[in-house]
């Protein structure tokens, strides 16, 4: 029994309960959808047709973001009952930080196609709910603007590396200055996927200045352009497009990282457990297994199915992370089960985002923790630590 001095841990099902009560009492609805999976067609509705090109699609034929969704549905959650889960807790420690529930707000690029405050609005929903924030370096807000957006909420870095090492290490100490205490590696975007969708409209906002604003804020990129970006947005997009394709990466030259950022490094984009086995080897302190979302390789391998054999490679060596596909509280419960230490959402809060600004994000991450929470009680679980692969049921296709 829990000692009575101990505070109960919070509920997020909570959320569920307040909904019911305003709509009994108050004769409330909530503004938006409750069902996360059809985000995407409500976002559809007040997205132009570029914003959508962008945000929506996935490589190629879309097969990857088709296996992302297809590897969830395989999966299927075996419920325990007569297991005491009234009293639940999804707080964890991440690489160092106490999170009150294993999500973090992925990465996402131009937010600002899915509403003017872009990355301001989602970092101020992640603050409120004590969750990280992951900003990406193709942001429409700067480094500095960001941070002082999300006061005092847990923030992390994510770092598309350029071709430039001193702007590199530019980028690595504002964000270090800015108090963003981790840094996400993305490795699986050194070139842009073949995206049909943009492709089509002759569209990659970079290129119209949009996107780059930890570019165009940052005094070492500014010695690329002749004027201020403000008058000249297609040169400050052509000098991004100097510096962003980086295919020679490659393992030997993550130390350069450990010798400019004294925080934890998470690579992200690993699908392969041989490359997991290769981060431990090369001191990295986590790895975000992705496909991004199905936005780079058509045809990759389902993130999902990634996740076991990557988990089951590395053991308690490093710190598995997940993206690709997370729609629901239920898929969050799933990629746990499978071995992720927490896992990062992208595009439902960008739909969050579009459809009500700060509000929306912070709508669509309630009712995401809400649904996690109950998930895990009425499956028979106390803590998001518990369930193992024995949770799920593997339907074969």
């Amino acid at each position: 029994m829990a000692d009575e001095s101990t505070p109960p841990p919070v509920h997020y099902s909570d959320h569920q309960a307040l909904i019911y009560a305003n709509g009994a009492f108050l004769g409330e609805r909530p503004a938006l959808t409750t069902d996360l999976a059809a985000l995407e067609a409500k976002a559809a509705e007040v997205l132009d047709a570029a914003a959508l090109g962008y945000i929506v699609p996935s490589a190629g034929s879309g097969s990857t973001a088709r296996a992302n969704r297809a590897a969830f549905e395989r999966r299927r959650i075996v419920p325990r009952m007569l297991r005491d889960h009234a009293r639940r807790d999804l707080s964890t420690t991440l690489l160092g930080a106490k999170l009150p529930a294993p999500v973090l707000l992925g990465p996402v690029g131009v937010q600002k196609l899915a509403h003017p405050e872009g990355e301001l609005a989602s970092a101020r929903a992640a603050a409120a709910l004590g969750l990280p924030f992951v900003h990406s370096t193709q942001a429409s807000h700067s480094i500095e603007e960001v941070a002082e957006a999300g006061g005092d909420g847990p923030r992390w870095f994510q770092l598309y590396w350029p071709r430039d090492p001193e702007f590199c290490v530019s980028l690595l100490r504002r964000a270090r200055e800015a108090g963003y205490s981790h840094l996400v590696l993305t490795l699986d975007t050194t070139m842009l996927g073949w995206r049909p969708a943009d492709l089509d409209r002759g569209h990659l906002p970079f290129l119209q200045g949009e996107g780059i604003a930890n570019y165009t804020s940052d005094p070492v990129f500014r010695r690329r352009l002749a004027k201020d970006p403000v008058d000249d947005p297609g040169a400050a997009g052509l000098a991004f497009a100097e510096v962003f394709p980086n295919p020679g990466l490659t393992w030997e030259q993550l130390p350069f990282l450990r010798e400019h950022w004294d925080g934890p490094i998470v690579l992200k984009g690993i699908q392969c457990a041989a490359d997991a086995e290769l981060a431990v080897r090369h001191g990295m302190d986590g790895v975000v297994v992705s496909n991004h979302g199905g936005r780079q390789v058509d045809g990759a391998l389902a993130s999902l199915d990634a996740l076991a054999p990557v988990a089951e490679a590395v053991g308690d060596r490093t710190t598995v992370l997940f993206d690709s596909g997370v729609r629901t509280g239920a898929d969050v419960f799933k990629a746990l089960a499978l071995g992720a230490d927490a896992v990062l959402i992208g595009r439902p809060y960008l739909y969050g985002l579009a459809l009500a600004g700060q509000a929306g994000v912070e709508h669509v991450l309630r009712c995401l923790l809400a649904e996690l929470d109950l998930t895990l009680g009425n499956s028979g679980y106390r803590t998001a630590r518990e369930p193992g692969p024995d949770a799920l049921w593997s339907v074969t296709p």
